[in-house]
């Protein structure tokens, strides 16, 4: 399966669109697309054409390091500065994904008015940057190609707090459903949740890492005018590294009250047990007494004898069971 790729050329009067194969972007290219009249923003989905890549990339002056490192796993984000470009790499969710051990690699090459990104699988990750390129909403046909890496890092960002949002409804669901029905996956679901939380933090913790290096960083292909909209974007992860914290620590409080109700629980089938305990008891007794095998045993001449036991033992229980309702001790909180 060969990549895809998708080129954005647009300024305020105009924008253009193509979709192709990477080979076809590979051989056609040609180094006067990149000039001051407009921004060119090409975005490839899926890297199983390295040669064409390799080729584009050689011909718009990407170094061999920043060439290979496209294709090798990331285990942390980067951001590297060259002469002409800027050279990052995050990790991020695959789109409708539901799991964080899923993992997608995201690279960009940021140059004066031109930015690449390469996406190792197929998504719609900028549905809302194309829209607004196409549709001309906002500003950002009338900005740079580093306002563009803002819009689509913004993008990214949206995905995790969508994600994060979805966690918190799930919290939801489990504190209602531990005060409906107490169920053994209950508390399964409270510990993938959890992993879920840690490998989301995993993700953005580094965006935010990296979001303070572009903010802070003295290069020409960031105007400074811009370099805000990037605070915005790390106060954004701060946020959202905020909600996991907060999230963990409700379903640590999750997990505390799941074995809370649990033991209440336990608590009240045993206090009814021995509340009928305490009742067959003294039945018991009486029984025993009265089933022992002595020939000699007054009781046992008396015509109404069987009667009056059976009486007293009645009155007994009665009386017991009353007893136990007026202490309160069957109520159910």
């Amino acid at each position: 399966m060969l990549s895809k790729a998708q080129s954005y050329q647009y300024s305020h009067e105009f924008f253009a669109i193509k979709t192709a194969q990477s080979a076809e972007f590979a051989s056609e290219f040609d180094a006067t697309l990149l000039n001051a009249d407009h921004v060119y923003w090409l975005n490839f989905h899926g890297l199983d054409d390295r040669e064409s890549i390799e080729q584009l990339c050689q011909k718009i002056g990407l170094d061999r390091l920043s060439t290979d490192s496209i294709f090798e796993p990331l285990r942390r984000a980067k951001v590297e500065e060259y002469p002409h470009y800027l050279f990052f790499q995050l990790l991020t969710l695959p789109n409708a994904c539901t799991d964080t051990e899923k993992t997608e690699q995201i690279t960009f090459a940021l140059g004066e008015q031109f930015l690449f990104s390469f996406q190792h699988n197929e998504g719609q990750h900028f549905g809302d940057v194309r829209l607004r390129i196409e549709k001309s909403k906002g500003k950002i046909r009338n900005q740079g190609a580093d306002f563009l890496l803002f819009r689509l890092l913004d993008a990214l960002l949206d995905e995790l707090f969508q994600f994060n949002d979805k966690i918190s409804t799930d919290i939801d669901l489990i504190d209602q459903r531990i005060h409906a029905q107490l169920k053994a996956d209950l508390l399964r679901h409270i510990e993938y949740q959890k992993r879920q939380l840690i490998g989301l933090r995993k993700i953005v913790q580094p965006i935010k890492d990296l979001l303070a290096a572009l903010e802070t960083m003295d290069n020409q292909l960031i105007d400074s005018k811009h370099q805000h909209y990037y605070k915005n974007l790390r106060n954004s992860c701060m946020s959202l590294l905020e909600d996991i914290d907060a999230h963990k620590q409700i379903l640590d409080g999750l997990s505390n009250l799941y074995y809370a109700v649990q033991g209440q629980r336990m608590n009240e089938i045993m206090k009814v047990l021995t509340v009928v305990s305490s009742i067959f008891i003294p039945l018991t007794f009486i029984v025993g007494v009265y089933g022992m095998n002595f020939k000699y045993m007054p009781e046992l001449a008396y015509p109404y004898g069987y009667y009056t036991v059976i009486g007293l033992m009645f009155v007994l229980g009665v009386g017991l069971l009353l007893f136990f309702i007026k202490r309160g001790w069957l109520n159910r909180e």
